[in-house]
């Protein structure tokens, strides 16, 4: 009796379970404000399909996501509107900065650009890149949901 138990009965933490729920259920907003938009684009349809990793489906209201990606520049000009849309999303919230721009300036060392999004939000996951190969995008959401699956989740 004791033996069957163990091969058919699987135990674990509420909160593990509730993190490796998470991991495969992204709902993510796209915050695209130049060229990485493509490399984005290129990633999330069907050749590499990032529907196969639970983060194919974007929302349309930031108050709908847990995942905001900064795709391209972010200028001083635009950077409330940035911040703005975080603060707008539930918790518990993710945020990627995807390419070189988004995660250092890039190329634009100016006084019109941000060096990097870090300095308005919380960033999770740096994604390196000018832009970034669709492997390295899809290495960094696989880091993400590492980080997410890793993380103390609190049932409210």
């Amino acid at each position: 009796m004791t033996r069957s138990l163990s091969a058919n009965v699987m135990t674990t933490r509420f909160d593990k379970l509730l993190g490796w729920a998470r991991k495969y259920s992204l709902f993510q907003y796209p915050f695209v404000t130049a060229c990485c938009g493509m490399e984005f684009m290129s990633t999330a349809c069907s050749h590499y399909d990032l529907d196969r990793f639970g983060a194919a489906f974007p929302r349309f209201s930031p108050r709908q996501a847990d995942v905001l990606w900064v795709v391209g520049t972010i200028s001083h000009k635009i950077a409330p509107v940035l911040k703005t849309i975080y603060e707008q999303m539930a918790d518990p919230k993710w945020v990627v900065s995807f390419g070189a721009c988004a995660s250092c300036g890039g190329p634009y060392d100016n006084y019109a650009t941000v060096q990097g999004i870090d300095t308005i939000i919380p960033v999770d996951v740096y994604i390196a890149g000018c832009p970034p190969r669709p492997e390295a995008v899809l290495d960094g959401l696989l880091k993400l949901q590492e980080l997410i699956q890793n993380q103390k989740h609190e049932w409210k």
